[in-house]
């Protein structure tokens, strides 16, 4: 035994372990099996179940393996008769109320009680009284539920509590009575609460859009990324037939945990939504007709040669990179720069001294130990959801955690400061005034804390990055960052932002950050003073863009527009002259490099609808019609090693310092602005979530409904 470890005996085999830590996690560790229907390695220990009873020497009796802690010399037996014999006693009783659903139950196939049951259960059970029967609670439009099959392990109480933040989730009633129920009348609506239906361990909690629509065995699992934030968390996705049928995480600790955002769990049914396009369609004589690709894409081809270098292009940021590469390519060789994905920017004033990547500025493993950290212009939880549970922890840690926000949110902990005056800009000066030893109290505390923190970083959000007045709010965070010595970085919008940045999808810079001698226009720029021709890819100017009505009115002043993408709303429909369609991120492949500059690169995991095609094909096809040199990629692999090698010919330098050294942004502007028609709802931000109804449904998707439904009408 040593000071830091010691050595235990489980079934024969001498392990090490440390001082305290749980016999559970000890066997997990050495691959030696225990049941288990309680236990989860990121909540706190229940011990509810008593699944996991071993037998311990000189105990009087079997003790449940997730609440014991290990001791010198400690020799336990999970296998023996008497262990064994335990085991098969708690699942009898388990089983006495739960019902014989397994033929209807969505769980069946993969449910963690079908599969113990098979090796502890009996054939026969010995009790012959009637099953209690629990009313089944109602948590809202994601969740179904089937509360008779609950076994009382609490999983998705202790979520809930633990990591959400917010007891949804409770028992009531005591002995036999128990159940799981919510506050009366309340729902289950936090923006992780998908999470509670893969806690689940039997039928009790279910994916309500996907209900009965396929079987665990029918479906295959493939590995693809979230879209929707600069998180890009790792998914699985479970196909049928070619259609992606739920999502579910997969497990990566450096990214998403085991967790995922109720927004990458449930958007995937925009994928089939019914304004789908399935076959290209251009414009003759005011009316829309089918055409082939060919045919299509010629017409595409001679008008882009003739618009040449009055050409705009407004990009998504959660296009690959891969594909705003190709769109680079094109936009160049056919003379323009102006091409960029910061679609609801405001202020591009001192553009030329941004960050070259928008990454968060340190490890997201780093944020929930951080000793301090500040959160300028950000409705986190709803831009970032798992940034902003990261964040959480970090505070519940004990860290000092600050937002300078003229609007007071609910971050379900308890807030170190907030400076919630009406001026970012004006709050900012305060705290940078305080680094250089002035100020009141407040702004000196958490001046104090990033400066002393051995972790600390300042992180401008979404609604920052939106602000007519988004030059000085940098030039002031990245001022304080260097003068606390804390970490500096963005929560980007997208999931692609900083590939896109790599790729050259900006109008100042190129491949691998490269100036532009001549900077095209910026997305304001383009929708402000409209390009002869446009190109949108992925983008419902009316819904996307900082001014939906300047990005309907755009459309209708240019000459020619084409659009890239897989849904005909009205703007499209009202405006565009020719529409490609695209295929969604579940029907190609191509990589999304995420806010800690880290590339994750995927494969197409359902098949196309109808004839739509992936976003690199149709742009890989189109550069050949413009005899762009060089593209004949074969694959999306081909594609990053030229992005790579590019970008290592074109870097020069260092990165930029984050503009503390940065001129006083000009013209000056005003900085006192209502920020909630800054703030994007959640399940707003892109083609796809919007299109994702029973996200629609929960209380965040009502609070965006002021926003038009992109099928039904184009005002934004």
């Amino acid at each position: 035994m040593s000071g830091d470890t010691v050595k235990i005996e489980v079934n024969g085999q001498e392990l090490e372990a440390r001082p305290g830590q749980m016999l559970i996690e000890v066997t997990d560790a050495a691959n030696i099996y225990i049941p288990r229907f309680c236990y989860h390695e990121k909540l706190s220990v229940a011990a509810n179940c008593r699944m996991c009873l071993v037998e311990v020497e000189n105990a009087l009796k079997p003790l449940p393996a997730c609440a014991t802690p290990v001791a010198e010399g400690m020799k336990v037996q999970t296998r023996s008769p008497a262990a064994i014999e335990a085991q098969k006693s708690v699942m009898e009783f388990l089983l006495i109320n739960h019902p014989l659903d397994c033929p209807i139950c969505d769980q069946g196939g993969e449910c963690e009680l079908q599969d113990i049951a098979m090796g502890y259960g009996r054939g026969i059970s010995r009790f012959t009284e009637h099953k209690r029967v629990i009313q089944d609670e109602n948590l809202g439009p994601l969740i179904s539920t089937d509360m008779t099959r609950c076994i009382l392990c609490t999983r998705c109480v202790r979520f809930t509590e633990e990591i959400a933040g917010i007891q949804e989730l409770g028992t009531i009633g005591r002995g036999d009575r128990t159940e799981i129920s919510t506050y009366i009348g309340a729902g289950v609506d936090h923006e992780l609460s998908g999470n509670i239906i893969d806690l689940c361990p039997v039928g009790a909690l279910n994916n309500k859009p996907y209900r009965f629509s396929a079987r665990a065995w029918e479906m295959v699992a493939l590995p693809t990324i979230a879209p929707h934030d600069c998180i890009g968390s790792n998914l699985n996705a479970h196909v049928m037939g070619g259609r992606v049928k739920r999502i579910v995480p997969r497990t990566n600790e450096a990214v998403n945990e085991t967790w995922i955002t109720d927004r990458d769990r449930f958007s995937c049914a925009g994928i089939y939504a019914d304004d789908r396009l399935e076959t290209p369609i251009i414009r003759d004589d005011g009316e829309w007709r089918e055409a082939t690709w060919d045919e299509a894409l010629d017409i595409v081809a001679a008008d882009l040669r003739r618009i040449g270098a009055d050409l705009g292009v407004l990009v998504s940021p959660s296009a690959t990179s891969e594909e705003g590469y190709l769109l680079n390519r094109i936009t160049r060789h056919l003379g323009s720069n102006s091409i960029d994905y910061r679609l609801r920017r405001r202020d591009f004033r001192n553009q030329e001294f941004d960050p070259w990547r928008p990454t968060l500025g340190m490890e997201l493993g780093d944020i929930e130990q951080a000793d301090a950290l500040l959160i300028v212009g950000s409705n986190l939880r709803k831009e970032v959801p798992l940034l902003a549970h990261r964040v959480r922890k970090a505070a519940v840690a004990g860290g000092h955690v600050a937002f300078v926000h003229p609007v007071r949110y609910e971050y379900l902990f308890d807030v170190s400061s907030y400076f919630d005056g009406d001026d970012l800009v004006a709050e900012l000066a305060a705290l940078v005034a305080a680094a250089e030893g002035d100020g009141s109290e407040d702004y000196r505390a958490t001046v104090t804390a990033l400066s002393d923190g051995d972790r600390s970083g300042v992180i401008i959000g979404q609604i920052a990055m939106r602000h007519p007045a988004f030059a000085q709010i940098t030039r002031l965070a990245a001022k304080l960052a260097k003068l606390t010595g804390a970490s500096y970085g963005f929560a980007s919008e997208g999931a692609n932002a900083v590939g896109l940045c790599e790729a050259g999808v900006l109008p100042h810079r190129g491949v691998g950050f490269k100036p532009v001698e001549n900077p095209g226009a910026t997305a304001a720029d383009m929708l402000a003073q409209p390009p002869r021709g446009l190109l949108l890819f992925g983008v419902e100017p009316e819904f996307d863009c900082a001014d939906g009505q300047a990005g309907l009115a755009a459309m209708r002043a240019a000459e020619f527009v084409v659009a890239v993408s897989p849904y005909l709303g009205d703007g499209l429909n009202d405006c565009a002259d020719v529409v490609l369609p695209m295929g969604t991120f579940a029907e190609t492949s191509g990589t999304f490099v995420n806010a800690n500059g880290r590339p994750q690169s995927f494969g197409g995991i359902a098949q196309p609808v109808g004839e739509s095609r992936p976003g690199w094909k149709i742009l890989r096809v189109l550069g050949n019609l413009l005899d762009l040199p060089d593209c004949a990629y074969e694959s999306t692999d081909e594609i990053v090693r030229e992005i790579v090698t590019a970008g290592k010919q074109a870097l020069v330098g260092e990165d930029p310092p984050n503009l503390p050294d940065a001129p006083e942004p000009s013209p000056a502007v005003t900085t006192r602005i209502d920020v909630a028609e800054l703030d994007v709802p959640m399940y707003r931000i892109d083609a796809l979530v919007r299109r994702a109804e029973a996200l629609q449904l929960t209380r965040d998707g009502q609070a965006g409904s002021g926003a038009a439904d992109p099928r039904k009408s184009a005002q934004g």
